[in-house]
């Protein structure tokens, strides 16, 4: 308790936002007790390492018994480094309209390093997509309303003045919205939940 209210003291709770969810880039259920928004950009190695080392946990530990209601959203950095963001957050925004999303967002970080290097992001997607999802999802892409969903991700992070990822923000009981530390510990995790949550 003592942990939770020297961070809730330090930090700012962001107010004034409304945070719409895309059903299909979301896990467990919706009216869970914390919800846990993570803005993160596929290119990113801090993104990729709480994809694959702490958000599994989160899932098995929180989504599933209902106790958190985790929500992705695409932030893609426009920074040089990172020159594939933005249409590879297009390319998974679209194959959540198939319902891959997941699959695809697994598959894109486990290998970051490869695909991110050599530009060649479709082939990593279309392994985890059926043939006729492929096509779905390559014609999707190009769509004004996935277009638009990709830049709605972007304005919500920047009212909410995100400048790196990933940036994840927790919100309990009574709707104050509060940011997490990155790196931040799965332990320090645990224990904003368990005190949000009540």
């Amino acid at each position: 308790m003592r942990l939770f209210a020297l961070l809730a003291a330090a930090l700012l709770p962001a107010f004034g936002q409304t945070m719409t969810a895309d059903p299909a880039k979301t896990f467990g259920l919706p009216n869970a007790p914390v919800r846990v928004d993570v803005f993160s950009d596929f290119e990113c190695p801090a993104c990729r390492n709480f994809h694959v080392e702490m958000l599994p946990s989160i899932e098995r530990d929180y989504g599933v018994p209902g106790k958190v209601y985790i929500v992705s959203h695409e932030f893609p950095l426009n920074i040089p480094a990172h020159k594939f963001s933005r249409e590879v957050a297009n390319y998974a925004t679209a194959a959540a309209r198939v319902g891959k999303y997941a699959q695809v967002a697994d598959a894109l970080f486990k290998n970051q390093a490869t695909w991110s290097e050599t530009g060649k992001f479709w082939e990593v997607i279309a392994a985890v997509l059926t043939p006729a999802e492929q096509k779905k999802v390559q014609a999707l892409a190009k769509d004004v309303s996935v277009l638009a969903e990709v830049q709605n991700d972007v304005q919500l992070g920047n009212q909410l003045q995100v400048n790196s990822t990933p940036s994840i923000f927790i919100t309990g009981h009574g709707g104050k919205r509060y940011p997490l530390p990155w790196p931040m510990t799965y332990n320090l995790f645990q224990s904003l939940v368990a005190n949000l949550g009540k």
